[in-house]
């Protein structure tokens, strides 16, 4: 079972990383999309999304696009680096994604044209796993048209499928149909074919629930949750092996770290959203979350948001110490 972090935009990159690893980190990390036509054309920023830091071995690269031979350029200029594998995106549905006709767009365009782009990333992919993150599809889905197109990705050479089970329209209001992550895993048992289950796991109990619905998956992949609870995958390790495990979480700590790491590894032009973006979802396991939230998405640098990190902790001083005991979580 492995556990694997999801691909995040503008959140899983190396300074997030850097803050998950110590916590014994988790098996997969797929970086945030690289847009395939700005890596390739060398664009000012793309060095930044190409650093592997601080686990190369774990890190899979992820890439979107719209463009064939760009999605293939992308795919062999990165497949000179250290890393586990690349991944195509076809599971985005944020509008602009899919208006550009990368994200889940691949999966409602010609099955022959997205194809075509499957066959040459994975002749550019040298010797790196090939995988797919995808939805059920658009709003078009049917279960025939979706396991054609499942059959079409295996049989060009995909070995690790991530399924987030909801249409591109459901997005995350509905519950996922984890029953189809089932479904998948069975279908390509014999042909050694990893599926990856996605969406809505942010816990013990709805990682059993999962599992539950999806007992033949090879692993379960977190996204929300690993920025809200950086330490998640160690718990989840923990109870997934039936461990006893006790351990303090310093989470301003954690909070400055982060700081530390964006500053380290990100160009200033990203500081500020990286930080909002982070915050955005880290702040909301706290006793005053919204509050909280509200003065981090404020913060006008890094210096700033220091400096509001250590204000939230003075006032709210029982918050900034997490003991985590055998399943139970105790402030």
């Amino acid at each position: 079972m492995k556990l694997i972090c999801a691909p995040m935009a503008a959140i899983t990159h190396a300074g997030f990383r850097c803050i998950v690893e110590p916590f014994g980190g988790c098996d997969e990390y797929y970086t945030e999309m690289i847009n395939a036509g700005s890596f390739v054309n060398g664009g000012p920023f793309e060095k930044y999304y190409a650093v592997p830091d601080p686990v190369p071995e774990k890190v899979v690269w992820q890439i979107t696009g719209k463009d064939c031979a760009h999605m293939a350029q992308a795919a062999a200029m990165l497949s000179s680096l250290q890393g586990t594998g690349i991944d195509i995106n076809m599971g985005c549905s944020a509008p602009d994604i899919v208006h550009s006709g990368a994200g889940v767009s691949w999966m409602t365009k010609p099955l022959e044209e997205t194809r075509a782009m499957v066959h040459e990333v994975k002749a550019a992919s040298g010797e790196k796993r090939l995988s797919v993150k995808l939805r059920l599809g658009g709003e078009d889905f049917t279960e025939q048209g979706f396991f054609q197109f499942t059959d079409m990705l295996v049989s060009e050479g995909v070995t690790q499928l991530t399924l987030h089970p909801r249409t591109s329209r459901e997005k995350y209001r509905l519950p996922p149909r984890w029953e189809y992550v089932e479904q998948l895993a069975l279908r390509y048992k014999e042909q050694g074919v990893s599926v990856i289950l996605n969406g809505a796991v942010r816990d013990m109990p709805s990682l059993n629930a999962a599992v539950a619905a999806a007992p033949h998956c090879a692993g379960v992949m977190i996204g929300r949750a690993a920025v809200t609870y950086p330490w998640i995958f160690a718990v989840l390790r923990a109870g997934i092996h039936h461990a006893e495990y006790r351990f303090t979480v310093d989470r301003e700590l954690v909070a400055l770290d982060f700081i530390d790491m964006l500053e380290k590894y990100q160009p200033a032009e990203f500081l500020k959203t990286r930080l909002q973006r982070f915050f955005a979802y880290y702040c909301m396991g706290f006793s005053f979350a919204h509050y909280f939230q509200t003065q981090m998405l404020n913060a006008k640098d890094c210096a700033d948001a220091r400096s509001r990190v250590h204000d939230y902790f003075m006032r709210e001083s029982t918050d900034k110490l997490f003991v985590l005991a055998s399943g139970e979580i105790e402030k």
